[in-house]
C-alpha cells in the first residue's frame, strides 16, 4: 500500500469538502478531523468516509453549511439539533460550547441530534480534555439498516453505537477509550474488505447467523451483522447508547417505525465535567499516573510485548505516521478518488493534491 503524506491527505479532503460546497471553514474541520482519525491509526473513520459522504450529499443527506440549532438551554444541558449538517463541524461546535459551560458552571450536559456522521468519537473526547474537561460520550448510528447483532439475535438490531470516555492529563496525553459496541466498527470491515483480508474470528456472522471472518458479502450487501463486543456486556451498553444518545436528546433511533434513507444520521449525549471543578487537579493527575503505572508495571501476558494504556496505540500510530505517512490500499484510494471525481473535479487536480 503506498503512504500518503498527512499534509497531502488534508488537502485532498480540503479539495473534496470545497466541491461539496464547504465553507473553508466547515473544510477545514472535516479535513482536520478525517486526516487526525487516519493518523490515530483509525482508517475506518478517516479519508475512506468521503465516498460515503458524497453518496449523502448526492442524496440530500449531508447539508454543508449548516448552522447549529439550539433548541434546550436549562444551564446544566443544552441540547442542539444539526439538520444532518457536516458532522466534524456540528460536533466541535457542540463541544465547544458544552466545554464553555462547564468552565462557567462546572459541569453540563450536551445533546447533539440528528448529525451527518460526527465521525471518530475519541475525537471529541480529545477536544474536551485539551479544555482540561472530562467527558462521557454516548452515540446512537440511524438513518441506515442496523450493522449490530446484539448478543443472543442471529441478525442485526442496532448500529454500531460508538461509547467514548476520557481524562485530561497534566502532561498532554488525556486517557481516551473510544470503541465501537460492536466487536469491530463497520468501517474496519470496509477496510479489511477492501485490503482483501478476513476480519477477526468472532466478530461477523452471516446472514444465517453462522460465525464468518470474510467481509466481503457482508459490506457489500449488509446480508449477516457485527456482533457485539464482550457478549452481553457490549450488548447491554449498545442498547444504552441508543436509548441516551438518541431516544433521550430527540434523535432517530434506529427502531423500525422511523423511515430509513440509507443515510447516516448520528445523535450524541455527552457529560462533561470541568476537572477543576472536582478539587486539586495535581491531585487527580498523580493518583491517575499512578494507576497507569501499576497497570503498566505488570509482567505481559502470554502473547503480549507490553501494557498499552487508553490512547497510548493512537499516541504511537500518530508519531510513526506523521514520520512515514499514512497507508491508503488501492481500492480505498480508486474509490475515493472517483467520489472526488463524481462532484466535477479533475484527475490532473487529485494528482495535483497527491503530489503525483
Amino acid at each position: 500500500m503506498p503512504n500518503i503524506p498527512a499534509d497531502r491527505l488534508s488537502y485532498l479532503v480540503l479539495l473534496a469538502a470545497r466541491a461539496m460546497g464547504s465553507s473553508e471553514a466547515e473544510a477545514q474541520d472535516v479535513a482536520d478531523h478525517l486526516v487526525a482519525a487516519n493518523l490515530s491509526g483509525h482508517d475506518s473513520h478517516g479519508v475512506g468516509m468521503l465516498p460515503d459522504y458524497v453518496r449523502l450529499l448526492h442524496a440530500g443527506l449531508l447539508v454543508p453549511n449548516q448552522t447549529l440549532a439550539l433548541v434546550v438551554d436549562t444551564g446544566g444541558v443544552l441540547v442542539f439539533d444539526a439538520a444532518r449538517g457536516f458532522g466534524q463541524a456540528m460536533a466541535k461546535e457542540a463541544m465547544r460550547r458544552g466545554i464553555e459551560r462547564a468552565r462557567a458552571t462546572g459541569s453540563v450536559a450536551v445533546a447533539l441530534r440528528n448529525s451527518a456522521h460526527i465521525g471518530r468519537i475519541g475525537h471529541w473526547v480529545e477536544q474536551c480534555a485539551a479544555a482540561g474537561m472530562v467527558s462521557v460520550h454516548f452515540v446512537n448510528v440511524a438513518d441506515h439498516a442496523p450493522l449490530q447483532a446484539p448478543f443472543g439475535c442471529s441478525d442485526a438490531r442496532l448500529g454500531t453505537n460508538p461509547f467514548a470516555a476520557g481524562v485530561p492529563d497534566a502532561e498532554g496525553q488525556p486517557l481516551v477509550l473510544d470503541m465501537a459496541t460492536s466487536t469491530i466498527a463497520f468501517g474496519k470491515a470496509r477496510v479489511a474488505r477492501n485490503k482483501g483480508v478476513p476480519v477477526p474470528a468472532g466478530a461477523l456472522i452471516d446472514e444465517h447467523g453462522r460465525p464468518t471472518t470474510d467481509p466481503t458479502t457482508y459490506v457489500d450487501t449488509r446480508r449477516g451483522a457485527l456482533l457485539a463486543f464482550g457478549a452481553h456486556k457490549g450488548s447491554g451498553l449498545a442498547i444504552l447508547c441508543e436509548v441516551l444518545g438518541a431516544a433521550m436528546t430527540g434523535g432517530a433511533t434506529i427502531a423500525p417505525h422511523h423511515e430509513r434513507k440509507d443515510g447516516i444520521l448520528n445523535s450524541m449525549l455527552s457529560f462533561i465535567l470541568d476537572a477543576s471543578a472536582l478539587g486539586d487537579t495535581t491531585h487527580i493527575a498523580r493518583e491517575a499516573a499512578a494507576v497507569g503505572e501499576w497497570v503498566k508495571a505488570s509482567p505481559p501476558a502470554p502473547g503480549f510485548d507490553e501494557i498499552l494504556l487508553p490512547g497510548e496505540p493512537e499516541q504511537r500510530a500518530r508519531e510513526r505516521r506523521l514520520a512515514d505517512g499514512v497507508p491508503i490500499d488501492d481500492r480505498s484510494l480508486a474509490d475515493i478518488r472517483a467520489a472526488i471525481a463524481s462532484l466535477g473535479v479533475s484527475e490532473a487536480e487529485l494528482d495535483r493534491a497527491l503530489g503525483r
